[in-house]
């Protein structure tokens, strides 16, 4: 099992949402954050002074997957999320060890259905 975590522009969560659906794939945790990378937010005056804020809205999509389901998933994130210009995000992959589902506790792949 693998953990997926990406970061994408705000813009681009219905779209990826709809494509996870039509490939029915389930099972998402959807956050709303804050950061910065390469682009470093934008500048805002206070009182005659530019302060770089240097954080920006995103949405963190977190789902743990089968193997085999990784790079489909990968894909759908990337060719929906990819503008090209720096701020587009970030996807981290890890290894899951386990899984339980807490009513059953049923362990493993099952208990990711």
């Amino acid at each position: 099992m693998k953990r997926i975590e990406a970061i994408i522009r705000p813009s681009k969560l219905e779209a990826i949402k709809l494509a996870l659906k039509e490939a029915k794939i389930s099972g998402v945790t959807i956050s709303q954050v804050m950061g910065c990378g390469k682009q470093h937010g934008w500048v805002e005056s206070y009182e005659d002074e530019d302060d770089i804020m240097n954080i920006m809205p995103k949405i963190e999509l977190k789902m743990v997957v089968e193997d085999n389901k990784l790079e489909e998933i990968i894909e759908i994130i990337t060719s929906i999320a990819r503008t090209g210009e720096v701020g587009d995000g970030k996807i981290f992959i890890t290894d899951i060890s386990d899984c339980i589902r807490i009513r059953t506790g049923e362990r493993g792949i099952t208990a990711l259905s």
